[in-house]
């Protein structure tokens, strides 16, 4: 059976002088440039902390009970396949992998017995790589236990979902579970920068422009597979561009444009600790407001594919929703903060659709800022100085002693009288007469609300001197 190192020479050995395309029988570049080492692999330092399980596997600690089996839970790209192939690489254990899309109950005992034979013939153990380990039913599941409790087969478990609802609890139970994390963005440019000269990647053949790393970091998003095979498409993207007998440079540039044109999707503008984020971000509240829902939708999309967190856009939809929308239309605001709660538990990408609707909700929704102007000119009446003592019969009077100095004295209990509105005084004495802070408008349900607050003013005896 082949190595994991042997593997990886095959590939060296077979990989193109600087600027012929890549033969098809030479793997791609992210299986190229997969870790070989336990230094090489990038973005997951908590599991693989000196002295955790998952890096006692590896290298070949297990123990008086032997090694344990392991589910690797984690999004694409973040080095399931690269551990399993670690874990077989340490004391010489034999490797078999398979995919849960295709594999069934006799592929998973044909790899039993094989792992028993080398067992016994060889003193060999075996790592099953099992991918898509969600995608087994519970039967097929079944069909492993047996094997991992008595340790035959080292399994190494690959799933993109919660292992807490697609494995059986008797396998989790066997193995210890390893979370992965999507690689941060420096991890990322660390290995783009990596491929560009490593012999086993582009070996120096080219040059990557900072704007086009820049650009496949935030493509990758956290998908170290997907950031090397975006850069190997961009490479043969700028191969292709040489006019026709141009000869070519020591060191072949790759540009924004080259990557662009390899995805097949247009960079996104937008600087996420620059003006850009403050500048769409801007312009999407606005256009909401404006109740323009194409513009408010496009600045959604720009925001989204240019890799904003889907909290931070969450967040100022919540703000217009009671900002600019506010009492012509409630609900808005329940769309809002549904959208922010459901985005926190949901992500990308899913969480774009989560997001439109709360963007629509709130574009479409009639406006009214009085809420917002209402709390606005009454902290402005504070910080001015205005707003004497509290009337004595609002003061509380749940202790003892209260009554003797007057508080509470007075006071009318709304409930009891009719349509629970109390006329008495409720603003203090150099506020009272001409304060109306809350003006509701004519739009939306605000314009019932308004039919209430004229009736309120005038059961409380404070007039209709300012009306909106």
């Amino acid at each position: 059976m082949q190595e994991p190192g042997d593997l990886f020479a095959a590939a060296a050995q077979a990989s193109s002088a600087a600027g012929e395309a890549r033969p098809a029988d030479v793997p791609p570049l992210a299986v190229r440039m997969r870790p070989r080492t336990l230094e090489e692999v990038l973005g997951q330092d908590d599991v693989l902390r000196p002295g955790s399980p998952l890096r006692r596997l590896i290298e070949g600690a297990g123990g008086t009970a032997g090694p344990l089996s392991a589910i690797v839970w984690g999004p694409p790209g973040t080095g399931k396949t690269t551990l399993a192939h670690l874990v077989a690489a340490a004391a010489g254990r034999d490797f078999v992998e398979l995919s849960a899309v295709t594999a069934g109950v006799k592929d998973v005992r044909t790899v039993i017995d094989a792992a028993n034979r080398a067992r016994d013939l060889y003193g060999r153990q075996t790592v099953l790589f099992l991918d898509e380990i969600h995608r087994f039913t519970k039967a097929q599941q079944d069909a492993l236990l047996p094997a991992v409790e008595n340790r035959l087969v080292i399994l190494v478990a690959a799933t993109t979902e919660n292992p807490s609802f697609s494995v059986i609890a008797p396998l989790l139970s066997r193995s210890m579970l390893v979370t992965l994390q999507p690689v941060p963005d420096e991890d990322v440019a660390a290995l783009i920068a990596s491929a560009v000269t490593d012999a086993r990647g582009l070996d120096g053949a080219y040059t990557v422009d900072a704007d086009a790393t820049a650009y496949l970091v935030r493509l990758a998003g956290g998908d170290a597979r997907r950031a090397l095979t975006s850069l190997e498409a961009a490479a043969g993207v700028a191969e292709d561009a040489l006019t026709l007998g141009e000869d070519r440079a020591d060191k072949l540039p790759i540009t924004l444009e080259h990557v662009e044109q390899a995805v097949a999707h247009a960079a996104v503008r937008y600087d996420r600790a620059g003006d850009q984020h403050y500048d769409v971000a801007s312009a999407l509240i606005k256009s909401m407001r404006g109740s323009d829902v194409d513009a408010a939708l496009h600045y959604l999309a720009r925001m989204l594919e240019a890799g904003e967190d889907p909290r931070f856009v969450a967040r100022r939809i919540v703000i217009a929703a009671s900002e600019d929308v506010g009492m012509a239309d409630p609900t808005a605001l329940q769309t809002a903060v549904a959208a922010l709660h459901a985005v926190a538990q949901i992500g990308m990408p899913e969480a774009r659709i989560i997001l439109a609707q709360a963007v629509v909700h709130t574009a479409l929704a009639p406006k009214s800022n009085a809420a917002y102007a209402g709390i606005g000119a009454a902290i402005a009446d504070v910080r001015a100085g205005r707003g004497g003592p509290v009337p004595v019969h609002l003061r509380g009077s749940g202790y003892a002693g209260a009554e003797r100095i007057g508080s509470g004295v007075g006071y009318v209990y709304a409930h009891d009288e009719p349509d629970a509105v109390a006329r008495q005084q409720y603003l203090p004495d150099d506020l009272q007469g001409d304060t109306d802070y809350y003006r509701p408008t004519d739009r939306g349900f605000e314009a019932r609300l308004q039919e209430r607050w004229r009736w309120l003013r005038e059961r409380l005896g404070r007039g209709l001197d300012s009306t909106p």
